[in-house]
């Protein structure tokens, strides 16, 4: 087995299927860890293309057709791995769209990751993703955000609304402990999968949780942050901007407890 796949539609991806979409930017994906052949959230994966897909392009492929693919792709790779799932148009982006043409099916996987041991230290920069809902493709601010916290000494960036809420890091949803809750941001967001895998396992586990407008100021007040994305359930961050926060290790057992407690499903 390769340790990297590629499959358009079901198949093995050629250089002519991939080369008009090298530089596409109108598109949609979610991304997943592969254990042993099997995803956690795969129903909040299949829920996430579906709404992008009718937001963006006015149809959807059955779920029953998603999941045939990723598991085509997933049987020809490592049984752990990394996967993205690309929903595009065949037309292409800067055109008006046809609503008869249905939107198609990259997926893609590689090494296994499990995100960076951390703690992190987050650069706070004013930025609003555009319809920050969906988790779409071209989004040049997250990797440039990126590079200017890394040159000014700190390991990522962190979003701060036009309200002055933080929202979300660059590839990351962002979470707060306030000592007895998990707190998550209020403000216009992504919500991850993994985001939604904690949450509702934090609800089985009866781990209080609170949503509140979090501004950079506020951070003085909590005992903790974390990011988390595909890659892991918690990183801890142990400074926003110029305030420095405690890694809290209670915060950081919950979520990987409620993130062990969600089951694998098989593709």
């Amino acid at each position: 087995m390769t340790s990297f796949v590629a499959h358009r539609n079901g198949r093995t991806a050629t250089a002519s299927d991939l080369t008009p979409l090298a530089f596409a930017g109108y598109a949609h994906f979610t991304a997943l860890q592969v254990r042993g052949g099997r995803v956690r959230g795969l129903d909040l994966h299949l829920s996430r293309l579906r709404r992008a897909s009718i937001r963006l392009f006015g149809q959807a492929l059955p779920d029953d057709i998603v999941r045939s693919r990723l598991r085509s792709a997933v049987e020809n790779g490592p049984a752990d791995a990394s996967a993205t799932a690309t929903v595009f148009s065949p037309e292409g982006e800067f055109t008006l769209g046809d609503p008869d043409v249905a939107p198609e099916l990259l997926v893609r996987t590689g090494p296994p990751a499990s995100g960076p041991a951390g703690p992190l230290a987050l650069l706070t920069v004013e930025h609003e993703r555009v319809l920050p809902g969906i988790k779409h493709v071209g989004e040049v601010a997250k990797t440039y955000f990126l590079r200017q916290a890394v040159a000014e000494g700190f390991d990522d960036a962190a979003f701060v609304d036009r309200r002055g809420r933080l929202s979300e890091a660059t590839i990351w949803n962002l979470a707060f402990w306030d000592g007895d809750a998990v707190v998550w941001p209020e403000a216009d967001v992504l919500g991850g999968t993994t985001m939604g895998i904690v949450r509702r396992q934090l609800d089985r586990l009866g781990v209080p949780q609170r949503t509140a407008a979090v501004t950079p100021a506020d951070v003085r007040a909590l005992e903790g942050a974390v990011v988390m994305n595909s890659w892991t359930p918690g990183v801890a961050v142990n400074r926003i901007g110029p305030v420095a926060l405690p890694e809290a290790p209670r915060l950081l057992e919950l979520l990987h407890q409620a993130y062990a407690a969600e089951p694998l499903t098989g593709l």
